[in-house]
């Protein structure tokens, strides 16, 4: 894919990021990929191994702004593809930028809401209480009185984004086409998930109806609170909350000056998190303990709804099967579940994997449960997962590092306490919901509309191959996986070798030649054949080198 010869600001900052990372010593990539063209007389690294180490890949990703940066922070969700320096690294990434100037945020709000933040609120501070690359937040007063915090967007922030986004799909097919690992892990498959969920990023009335969903589905609970979104201060690129004022839950000091059972809060801590995972299969994906206070009535309250995670039925009952496995110590089932879920490829090899599970099962075998962390123990089984290759879905993956730091924040509370005890029952009670026979019913009767639906319309499919098979006009496509690709890379070889015979041929025959005739009557006539030669041995070395296959 010819990305240099597209328009000029896609070209510039393509350059600017392959610039980037041959700059951080990521050079070795920027040729595995083919993309040196672009930097033709620019120092890069050799292939191999990356010479920078993962603080580099940081440090570029920093550099390289909004998009880059999210890219890394999702990644460093992804255990089962990088390996763990990597994610360690990658969770330290900050997405913060200098503030934009109040004009601007101004203008971003009259567009939006239809006037000037002085007309559209009591007060409003021209200094944010918060700023990153996509967004910052101001305090603000209702005209009412009541204290609010307002998120507005940066003006063109999405515009940038977008074009960015445009690059990295390409690289993204790029790699495929040309890397086993990037076939591997599906790249592409992964590009679209981030890419989605980024653009959600953007729009703020997704992040107002996700909390107005929590705020729903916790109705009842007496112990988390939602802030309240107010919609009528509220569009695509304004996000208007309620404020909450309390106690960061990290702040172990000041909760011990007020006098809040820090072990109690530990396991409501949990408890919420179980809770949005196993029963309502709607998660918040980023419960890191600044998104946490402890308000004055000893409530929780939750901050930052951008962020969620989905897990339906289908993929809940498979996370339990597979801890009740993990439980029972038994590896084919766990082997099974994985195989089931889609994860592993055809040419898995089942004996090494089972056997590679059955000693992670070992070393956890006769720890009690205390003893065991939930995070470590995640993390041995995506090591697993990626000397395997095994493409582990993303909710899964999501809701397992929502579990593990949720461990993180109940440990900072409790250094005594044990999440995986705490969830046992929790897990039991909701694997025992599943089994019970109002929802198998639920499931039956999904069940049977599936079937009611298949038996209407397979006599007709029936009848229509049937015909077709006895007209003779029935026909069986197929294609492979990446064929066309496959058949342009032969037909350049074979062009390349094409091209090698001939520039050989005009070199070899123009010698005889000059052995046969005497070169001083047709001096014109030999130039001209070492010149072609000439040509074609530069042309055919330049699209060798330009390939980055020597």
């Amino acid at each position: 894919m010819q990305f240099w010869l597209t328009d000029r600001t896609y070209r510039q900052r393509l350059r600017q990021i392959l610039t980037t990372l041959a700059r951080h010593g990521l050079g070795w990539l920027v040729l595995e990929l083919g993309l040196g063209r672009p930097l033709p007389f620019r120092r890069l690294k050799g292939k191999g191994r990356p010479a920078s180490g993962p603080e580099h890949f940081r440090a570029a990703l920093e550099d390289l702004g909004a998009t880059f940066i999210k890219m890394g922070q999702v990644l460093s969700t992804r255990p089962d593809i990088l390996p763990p320096d990597y994610i360690a690294e990658f969770a330290k990434l900050q997405d913060a930028a200098p503030p934009v100037d109040y004009d601007a945020i101004a203008s971003v709000l009259e567009d939006d809401l239809g006037a000037p933040p002085d007309e559209l609120f009591g007060t409003f501070s021209r200094e944010p209480v918060a700023s990153a690359s996509i967004g910052q937040v101001h305090a603000a007063e209702l005209p009412d009185g009541t204290s609010v915090v307002v998120k507005v967007q940066r003006p063109r922030a999405f515009d940038i984004v977008e074009r960015d986004l445009d690059i990295l799909r390409d690289i993204a097919h790029l790699a495929v086409q040309r890397t086993q690992w990037a076939q591997d892990y599906d790249i592409e498959g992964w590009f679209r998930e981030f890419a989605f969920t980024l653009r959600n990023e953007f729009d703020y009335t997704v992040e107002a109806s996700n909390a107005e969903h929590f705020a729903r589905e916790f109705r009842d609970d007496d112990v988390l609170y939602v802030p309240r979104v107010y919609r009528s201060f509220s569009a695509r690129r304004v996000l208007t909350l309620e404020r909450i004022e309390g106690i960061k839950i990290s702040d172990v000091d000041a909760l011990d000056r007020a006098g809040i059972d820090r072990k109690q809060l530990a396991r409501e801590s949990a408890r919420i998190l179980i809770t949005m995972v196993f029963e309502h299969g709607f998660f918040h994906a980023d419960p890191h303990a600044g998104n946490f206070f402890v308000m004055k009535d000893q409530r929780i309250g939750l901050m930052d709804y951008g962020m969620v995670g989905f897990l339906d039925a289908y993929h809940r009952d498979a996370l339990l099967r597979i801890m009740i496995a993990l439980t029972a110590q038994d590896a084919d089932r766990l082997v099974d579940e994985m195989l089931v879920m889609g994860v592993a490829r055809d040419d898995v090899r089942r004996y090494t994997l089972r056997q590679d599970v059955q000693h992670l099962m070992r070393r956890y075998a006769h720890k009690p449960l205390k003893e065991i962390e939930a995070r470590s123990a995640f993390q041995d089984l995506m090591n697993v997962a990626r000397r395997h290759h095994l493409r582990m879905p993303a909710e899964l993956v999501l809701t397992a590092k929502v579990m593990g730091m949720a461990e993180g924040v109940a440990a900072q509370l409790d250094p005594d306490f044990d999440v995986m005890s705490f969830a046992e029952p929790h897990v039991k009670r909701f694997w025992l919901h599943a089994l019970s026979p109002p929802h198998r019913v639920d499931r039956a009767k999904e069940t049977l509309l599936d079937l009611l639906d298949l038996t209407e319309t397979l006599p007709r499919s029936l009848r229509r191959i049937l015909r077709q098979s006895e007209q003779g006009s029935l026909q069986f496509n197929v294609q492979t996986e990446h064929a066309p690709e496959a058949l342009r890379q032969i037909q350049r070889a074979a062009n390349r070798v094409a091209f090698s015979v001939l520039t050989a041929a005009l070199i070899v025959g123009s010698g005889l030649l000059m052995l046969a005739y005497d070169p001083a009557g047709a001096q014109w006539f030999f130039l001209v054949t070492f010149a072609a030669a000439a040509f074609l041995g530069i042309g055919l070395l330049w699209s060798v080198w330009r390939s980055g296959r020597f």
